[in-house]
């Protein structure tokens, strides 16, 4: 089968989820920003059900960073979040930890599948970015043609059972006159981890060199610009790699479940 050929972002805009997935379906590996404008984005954690409850009490625990869409029951492969799909193909690049370790990155993990295991579907911001473009924010990962710039922080997360680790937060630069805006708008989209975490100064959350994410790319910070930092939904993978699980699959960071589910249906008044 030939791997279909990477749309231009216009078109990835436009196309609905059922169509974006299965490019995927059929092989593109690519991160997801600005794809199926008007729909939400979400992470993604598999793990086997012996080790569902303590990823569910993390979430549970952490709404911010792990704030959950959906959870698909062991063995089950599809939902009403991504209708006439399957889990174990429709992310465009998934990654595999064994022991924490992540040991192979992959567009299909049907190979690892196992009935007992269960997914996580979380929240992501790129869920909110339409929003913040409508408002005339620009997105400075989108307008460079990369994937955002992801850190690990400072900020610890509240442990659950055996999973403990980092907050990772996503960053976006904003105008200094524009800062306010983007508190306001974002805060209404908490299921997609709502208002940020931390404006200004990388250090004070433990960010050393912005130049340097721990994951995604990344991206010029033009001046009168600060950086806004967001609760990611790969927090739940940093917890794995810190607390060595047998077995678990995510997402690979910025490259995400395009879901059925429309941006606004996780806006609140």
């Amino acid at each position: 089968m030939t791997t279909p050929v990477t749309p231009g972002a216009a078109e990835a805009a436009r196309l609905t989820p059922a169509a974006a997935r299965a490019l995927f379906r059929a092989g593109l590996s690519t991160a997801t920003a600005g794809w199926s404008r008007g729909f939400a984005q979400a992470n993604v954690l598999i793990v086997p059900q012996s080790q569902a409850f303590d990823v569910l009490l993390f979430a549970q625990r952490n709404p911010k960073s792990c704030p959950l869409l959906g959870v698909l029951e062991a063995g089950q492969t599809a939902s009403e979040l991504l209708a006439g799909g399957d889990i174990r193909t429709d992310v465009p690049k998934y990654v595999v930890y064994e022991d924490g370790v992540p040991t192979a990155e992959t567009t299909d993990i049907t190979g690892w599948w196992r009935d007992d295991l269960v997914t996580f579907i979380i929240g992501c911001s790129f869920t909110f970015e339409s929003a913040l473009m409508d408002a005339g924010i620009r997105i400075a990962h989108i307008d460079q043609g990369v994937n955002v710039p992801m850190y690990k922080t400072s900020i610890r997360s509240t442990s659950a059972g055996r999973l403990s680790g980092p907050t990772v937060v996503s960053m976006r630069p904003i105008p200094a006159s524009q800062v306010s805006d983007a508190v306001r708008i974002t805060s209404r989209y908490p299921a997609v981890h709502g208002a940020p975490v931390h404006v200004g100064n990388p250090a004070d959350i433990g960010i050393e060199d912005l130049g340097r994410p721990d994951f995604g790319d990344a991206v010029e910070i033009p001046e009168g610009h600060l950086p806004v930092f967001w609760a990611c939904g790969v927090t739940p993978q940093a917890a794995v790699m810190e607390s060595r699980p047998a077995l678990a699959i995510g997402h690979a960071p910025g490259y995400m479940l395009i879901a059925d589910a429309r941006d606004v249906d996780y806006q609140v008044p």
